[in-house]
């Protein structure tokens, strides 16, 4: 009997009754059923316009043969909660998201994944789940913002922060922040700079899991769409030939990331994100391999926050494939690598010219890159056994020594700052921002937009356990490991302690004897867990170490 309803499909009766409900004819049954992962939700620019995008993806995927079905995920706006406690829950938003991606394609056995996302933690939650689920995927990036504008001058969102610094030196008035504020967004997508969001899309462009150029298009253009379009069908052919994400997430593939972050200038949040990603694929990846890379690597692209233009300007100029074919031409990426196309990257960039046009400034020649070598450098020392990263890019002074500053939360460091009781020379500590300390390893965007709207972004280092903004630069480290609430070195530092940056030695060190620290140490008891219940509390409980990508599944 089992066999005779096996036959005749009678077994699959019951399934098929709920999905004849939600659309489904005769005839779809045979179909591949494509998951379409919709990050759309109105409470951020970056991700208002996804639902355009989903919908015209969903229609290409039945156009190819497909039955898609969308569901939900979630996000949060680092940019609204930015500052405040609520930006803890921006690094969680990662595992929420890769983990009700996974549980759904997985509850409903999906042949195949599209996902849309758009804010920060979208890419990287959303490859964390195409890595595990490993069905044939692609990645459609929401789009960045356009640029605003004021007085002959282009904004973005850190343009506002910034804004609050200068206030507080006395530099721009009361009304002169407000217009800043009303100018800084003037539409859908995410923030306009070299930030977390499109450095994220410009990586996993460069792993070839999603379309050639889509990485830097801008939300609100017609070539979004149909990019969107396009890449439901490269996802139709990859079912076809079940062209498997982890056939294409391959160490190759994490080196041409790395490569290409370094040479836009992107965000820390990189770094973060990368290992967690590689770790879902069970690709070996280390924070070693980014300074690997980096010391190979140039900058190649004038880019904000650090350098004058925003991510519309660098699709103009050639995108993403214009500075992948200038590292494969000089050997700095692999060109055998797949893609979700199909293609090897080499043959996807095959007609990209070798060297970028000479009617702009956005990509420099190779002659003339910005800087001869990549911009997140990798600090260890007696501070930061486990590794700590910082982004050098703009820094006139690689290297400081001075007095700890010592703050335990963000709040404490950005009251000091507006209050005008930092000065050059100082070395700021902020601590207990960690992934399990924070909980959610909060960005610093206020304090560090704080130090260079107060013009001392020169003259002031900061170092952290927690996180910072693609929008950050200065001389300034984070992802600090061991972090303070497991007892990391960073804990045991007192006000006054002389501390070195040395980006140069690729040194982070606290000039104390080792035998002062140790009894430190020896006396020094974790804190009381802020959060005991909840998404913060589970998150802190499950949560590795940054150096390890602050992954939870371990």
């Amino acid at each position: 009997m089992r066999s005779d309803l096996i036959k005749q499909g009678i077994e699959r009766t019951p399934n098929r009754a709920m999905l004849r409900a939600v659309g489904f004819g005769d005839d779809d049954f045979s179909k591949p059923i494509v998951g379409v992962a919709n990050g759309y939700s109105n409470l951020t620019p970056c991700n208002v316009g996804l639902n355009d995008l989903a919908n015209r993806a969903m229609e290409a995927l039945r156009t190819a043969g497909t039955m898609p079905q969308v569901f939900g995920t979630i996000t949060v706006s680092d940019g609204i909660a930015m500052g405040t406690e609520c930006m803890k829950y921006s690094l969680v938003s990662r595992e929420v998201i890769a983990d009700s991606i996974e549980t759904v394609c997985n509850a409903q056995s999906m042949d195949g994944l599209l996902a849309v996302g758009g804010c920060d933690k979208n890419m990287p939650g959303a490859m964390i789940a195409i890595a595990r689920l490993n069905i044939p995927s692609v990645f459609v990036y929401g789009g960045t913002i356009k640029p605003g504008h004021l007085h002959g001058h282009d904004l973005t969102i850190v343009s506002a922060f910034e804004a609050v610094g200068e206030y507080s030196a006395g530099k721009m008035t009361a009304d002169e922040v407000r217009e800043v504020e009303r100018h800084a967004c003037p539409g859908s997508g995410s923030c306009g700079g070299m930030y977390t969001a499109n450095t994220m899309s410009a990586a996993i462009e460069a792993m070839g899991m999603s379309l050639p150029y889509s990485s830097t298009m801008a939300a609100e253009d017609e070539e979004k769409a149909r990019s969107a379009e396009e890449s439901a069908h490269a996802l139709a052919h990859s079912i076809t030939r079940q062209i498997l994400p982890r056939q294409i997430l391959t160490r190759k593939a994490f080196e041409n990331a790395i490569a290409v972050v370094m040479a836009v200038g992107g965000s820390t949040n990189a770094v973060l994100h990368l290992l967690a990603i590689a770790d879902a694929a069970d690709v070996p990846l280390t924070i070693d391999d980014f300074e690997i890379i980096r010391k190979r690597v140039p900058v190649l692209c004038d880019l904000k926050p650090s350098g004058r233009y925003v991510t519309t300007d660098l699709h103009a100029a050639g995108g993403i494939p214009q500075v992948m074919k200038m590292l494969l031409v000089h050997g700095l990426i692999h060109g055998d690598a797949p893609t979700v196309t199909g293609k090897t990257i080499a043959e996807v960039l095959a007609s990209v010219p070798e060297s970028p046009r000479s009617d702009q400034r956005v990509i420099r020649p190779w002659s003339e890159p910005m800087y001869p070598q990549g911009h997140l450098a990798i600090l260890k020392g007696n501070l930061a056994q486990e590794g700590s990263v910082a982004k050098i890019t703009g820094v006139k002074h690689p290297a400081i020594t001075g007095p700890a500053r010592v703050f335990d939360s963000e709040e404490e460091c950005l009251r000091a700052i507006l209050d005008k009781r930092i000065n050059a020379g100082d070395v700021i500590v902020i601590r207990y921002e960690g992934p399990k300390g924070g909980p959610g390893m909060r960005e610093m965007l206020a304090p560090t937009s704080a130090i260079i709207g107060a013009g001392l972004g020169d003259s002031v280092g900061l170092l952290t356990d927690g996180r910072f903004s693609g929008g950050t630069y200065g001389l300034v480290v984070g992802h600090v490991a061991p972090e303070a609430a497991v007892g990391g070195t960073i804990a045991l530092v007192r006000e006054g302690d002389s501390i070195t940056i040395d980006a140069e030695k690729l040194l982070l060190q606290v000039n104390v004897p080792e035998a002062e620290l140790a009894n430190r140490r020896a006396n020094w008891s974790p804190p009381a867990q802020r959060y005991t219940r909840g998404v913060l509390a589970k998150y802190a409980k499950l949560v590795s170490t940054s150096s390890l990508g602050a992954i939870t599944d371990r």
